[in-house]
């Protein structure tokens, strides 16, 4: 039954049922029986999955399951056992492999004796350095770890450790060339650890095979260059089985490169495959022994390449049984039929999807395994791998620990169910005794705890009445609807237990508290009578001095502001008391709140001005009746009066007439400037750097930023203020030196200063405040080439300051997050101009002017604010001498894509390998086909960062694509050599653990 909230007195649905009727024991405890751990008789351990490792699970239950290995393994010396022969193994410290020997050691005495029913094989995983919350491609870390294990066996004195890959794993065969001419054969021999077969087009698992043996036709461009001919001939080349391993991994070549997409994908098609697997009609020589037995299948289940889960059926070898590995869970595969390598998918199979063909007995299909190992048959009976002693002592002490852990959590279970029966039996008795019967003694509790009181998981928090409050200190009135009334038996008990208060008994009923709610009912009720009355007599025409000036803003609003004003007291109790128990509202946001509240004006303040008087637009206010104002004043006592005789105030009128004076002065002002500096406010007529002028021989600097502040006011002096000063050190360095060349003023920073004839710099001068004189002086001999004068700055160039202006323009350029670049692809070979450096666009002074003018009336720039007739400036200190020549140029971000072009959100330490795979996504086109370039340097750096490479925001590289290349099979190895190896720690796990 549901509780009702708005009755105190319903003490039902706040959930006491948990605790009503008989309890399961196993709710006392959020526990788990420890047994659960427990391994089982004659039952396999599992592996923990640390995020996506359930490949690694997958591979490592397949070698443990190989006795040979696993013996080898064991008898791989190690420097803890020589350490445990002669000191023992230390209590006080637990055991750390510090080798990939010694971590698959420890890893497979435990999976052989351990009594947990699974184990973490975590500081295996970061031995080798994995990623643990990636998948990686399964079948390239078989390859890289056989590859380690190798070496670091090759080490090994004893031949049955140091031989043991080769002797499980490894095979040959010859790659063999016959010319066609002469008949010569050459031959290739090498070895492998695994066949990889291709599976497109193929049913069978022995056509797979044969496609892998079949004969290759070498002709046309492809011939083959015959050492006996001394000539180039047609040939054929094949591959021939010399010698095949103990276990015959085979790779069954599922995931595949899609160039449509620029990704890998799976292959869903069934391949069959039998338990019994004849390898002699494949092999070179017929007389030896080939038949193998299926003793593994591993699976990927998830029809994408990039995700999934990885299982893997193994055959034990002491038994002959079938067992399911899926990291922790580990399952016998029983049946009347036994179904290798059928897993579900983990995505719902489309209508399109093939049917599973039918396979008859010792025969299997599957759509989801990648790899068959098989082992060679044999009579012998199977191998006993017994785990070293001071291995056993390891394990022996983690079952120890286990078992430590098991009594320790059996007892917290026994202590949990033990207290949850007590208490129990409390709630029970306390509920019962929880109404308050009519006419005895009662406390009012919160709802909100009670609940949290019958919730076993969150334990109660001392009782917090503070929150349901009033201004008198006793319980509001709309805070009943979220209290419960109960016994004061009870409340003395909750007190006594948990502590808190304030207690609210029966005197805690707040009687002013209801009186004030039903006065503020009755004036709302009269509120809209009154508002009518009003709305009428402000119809009527006020007559001689008897009405009262109002504001029409109050007016529209008044009776809101009314409503607001009665709803005062219930808001500011709303804002004081927040949640119950701790929960308060923030009282920062509160007093924020009310702050915010105190700056609206009240009524009829919005006539009031600056002075307290009477404002002086007429426009903002009107005159209402004395009745009007009379049945208002009844809701605001406080409002300001001002009678229709009252005067405007005489303040106001003085700074009127000011204000239109200074507007007339600013006119005239602006327009003397303009007729003083004609040349400044016309760009035609000032003179260029670039071209210099044969009438002077010297010529004035100021500052852009000047020029364009003093054309906005001569343009509107009216809306902006006066310029008063030239600020030129803007321009120089802390030191009192120039910070550009004269080069750079012709070029690149041509936009931040402004030249000014001689005449003109005069004019300035008597106008404005100079802080500092730049000037340029042309020196040339007489009759010499125009081109052979030189020119000299006053101040002159600081050559610190501006290269370190320099370094930090050329750092911002290096240093950039979520820039755009664009990528220009080169389609048949046709060669793309493109300028090195992006367009410099600087906006004009009249286009930057238009938008300065749409700002609001008063706003003006922050670093060149003219108040009082003073120049305030920001002040420009040795590390940020750069700010203004930053505020100065406005370069243009737009850059006008043409076919054939991408933009790209890039950051400057990205590695070009991370710019390849965005290329791919956007062009489709692999990794390894993209040749790059720009400025005509080739990118080929993949590890190298876009800053050190010299990309920089809106650059252009060009990408040519290599022609497509049409086997798959080989270009899918290029994909998993470059992405998969590269993923795998190997090289930096080995050499951390010394191989």
């Amino acid at each position: 039954r549901r509780n009702c909230r708005g009755n105190p007195n319903c003490l039902v649905g706040i959930g006491e049922h948990v605790w009503l009727g008989e309890i399961d024991e196993n709710s006392f405890h959020n526990i788990d029986d420890p047994n659960c751990e427990r391994r089982k008789k004659n039952a396999f351990v599992g592996l923990t999955n640390l995020g996506a490792t359930c490949y690694v699970n997958t591979f490592l239950q397949m070698w443990f399951l190989n006795l040979e290995l696993r013996q080898a393994l064991y008898l791989c010396p190690s420097a803890y056992r020589e350490y445990v022969a002669r000191e023992g193994i230390p209590k006080d410290k637990d055991y750390e492999p510090q080798t990939i020997c010694e971590h698959l050691q420890y890893l497979f005495a435990l999976l052989q004796n351990s009594k947990r029913r699974y184990i973490d094989p975590s500081g295996f995983v970061k031995a080798l350095g994995l990623d643990t919350g990636q998948q990686q491609d399964a079948q390239e870390f078989s390859k890289l770890f056989m590859s380690l294990l190798e070496d670091t066996l090759s080490k090994q004195k004893n031949p049955d450790v140091r031989n043991i890959v080769q002797k499980q794993f490894c095979g040959e065969y010859a790659y063999v060339t016959v010319c066609n001419q002469c008949g010569r054969e050459s031959k290739l021999v090498s070895k492998f650890y695994e066949l990889e077969l291709n599976i497109q087009g193929h049913k069978q698992l022995t056509d797979c095979i044969t496609e892998f043996l079949k004969e290759e036709k070498l002709e046309g461009d492809n011939r083959y260059f015959c050492e006996t001919c001394q000539s180039k001939q047609n040939a054929t080349r094949k591959i021939r089985l010399l010698s095949l391993p103990c276990t015959l991994n085979l790779q069954l070549m599922r995931f595949v490169f899609d160039r449509q997409t620029g990704h890998k994908k799976k292959l869903n098609t069934y391949i069959g495959f039998s338990e019994l697997l004849d390898m002699e009609p494949f092999m070179e020589q017929k007389n030896g022994v080939y038949v193998y037995e299926l003793s593994a299948v591993l699976i990927h289940r998830g029809v994408s390449a990039y995700s999934g889960h990885y299982i893997a059926h193994v055959k034990d070898p002491q038994t002959g049984e079938w067992y399911k590995f899926n990291d922790e869970d580990i399952e016998k595969m029983e049946g009347k039929k036994l179904q290798l390598g059928i897993e579900e998918d983990l995505a719902e199979p489309s209508k399109s999807q093939t049917r599973k063909p039918k396979c008859g007995k010792g025969t299997h299909c599957s759509r989801n395994a990648y790899m068959l190992v098989y082992r060679l048959q044999s009579r012998e009976k199977s191998l006993t791998v017994e785990v070293p002693a001071f291995l056993q002592e390891l394990v022996e002490r983690d079952n120890c620990k286990f078992e430590e852990w098991c009594n320790e959590m059996a007892e917290m279970r026994k202590q949990s169910v033990a207290r949850g029966k007590i208490k129990h039996e409390e709630v029970k008795e306390l509920y019962k005794r929880l109404p308050a019967e009519a006419g005895s003694p009662y406390d009012f509790i919160s709802l909100e705890w009670l609940q949290k009181w019958l919730d076993e998981s969150t334990p109660p928090k001392p009782i917090d009445n503070t929150a349901c409050l009033c201004s008198h200190g006793k319980l509001h009135p709309d805070k009943i609807s979220i209290m419960k009334r109960i016994s004061e038996y009870v409340a003395d008990f909750f007190y006594r237990r948990y502590g808190g208060g304030p207690r609210l008994n029966v005197k805690a009923l707040c009687k002013d508290c209801v009186v004030e709610r039903c006065r503020i009912l009755r004036l709302k009720n009269q509120l809209n009578e009154d508002y009518k009355t009003v709305t009428n007599l402000l119809k009527i025409t006020v007559k001689g001095n008897d009405g009262f000036w109002v504001g029409k803003a109050s007016l529209r609003s008044w009776r809101q502001l009314a409503l607001e004003q009665l709803n005062e007291q219930d808001e500011d109790a709303e804002h004081s008391n927040g949640k119950m128990n701790g929960n308060a509202q923030n009282k920062d946001e509160s007093n924020e709140e009310k702050r915010e509240e105190e700056e609206e004006l009240n009524f009829n303040e919005d006539i009031v001005c600056p002075h307290g008087d009477l404002c002086i637009s007429e426009n903002e206010r009107r005159v209402v009746s004395k009745e009007a104002w009379e049945k208002l004043k009844q809701y605001f006592p406080k409002a300001p009066e001002f009678p229709n005789n009252r005067e405007c105030c005489s303040q106001c009128k003085i700074l009127e007439r000011e204000g239109e004076e200074n507007e007339a002065l600013h006119k005239m002002m602006a327009s003397e400037q303009k007729t003083s500096l004609q040349n400044l406010f016309h760009d035609k007529c000032r003179p260029c750097l670039g071209s210099w002028p044969q009438e002077t021989d010297e010529l004035y600097i100021v500052s852009q930023f000047f020029v364009e502040e003093w054309r906005k006011f001569v343009r509107r002096p009216t809306r902006c203020s006066p310029v008063s000063s030239v600020g030129n050190s803007a321009l120089l360095c802390p030191h009192g030196g120039l910070m550009f060349t004269y080069a750079s003023m012709t070029k690149e920073d041509s936009k931040l200063i402004a030249l000014i004839w001689p005449s003109e710099w005069e004019r300035i001068q008597k106008l404005f405040v100079v802080d500092h004189v730049i000037k340029i002086t042309r020196t040339q001999a007489a009759g010499a080439d125009p081109e052979s004068a030189l020119y000299v700055s006053e101040p002159q160039l600081c050559p610190e300051c501006r290269e370190g202006l320099l370094c930090q323009q050329q750092r911002d350029l290096r240093e950039y997050t979520q820039a755009t670049i664009y990528i220009h692809k080169v389609v048949d070979n046709k060669k793309v101009m493109k300028d090195a450096a992006p367009e410099l666009n600087v906006s004009s002074s009249e286009a930057e002017e238009e938008r300065e003018e749409n700002k609001p009336e008063g706003e003006q720039d922050p670093d060149f604010n003219q108040t009082n007739g003073g120049a305030k400036r920001q002040k420009i200190s040795h590390q940020s001498y750069v700010t203004y020549q930053k505020q100065g140029i406005r370069r243009s971000t737009r850059h006008r894509k043409v076919r054939g072009e991408k933009a790209l959100l890039v950051s400057a330490n990205q590695t070009l390998k991370e710019l390849k795979i965005q290329i791919m996504h956007a062009f489709s086109v692999a990794p390894f086909d993209q040749n790059l370039s720009i400025d005509g340097k080739i990118l080929s750096d993949d590890t190298a960062t876009l800053g050190s490479l010299g990309v920089i925001p809106e650059s252009v590289i060009l990408l040519k694509a290599d022609e497509p290349i049409a086997d798959y099979a080989a270009m899918d190895d290029v994909m998993q050599g470059e992405v998969g190896g590269s993923f795998f720690g190997f090289g930096e796990g080995a050499s951390l653990l010394g191989f």
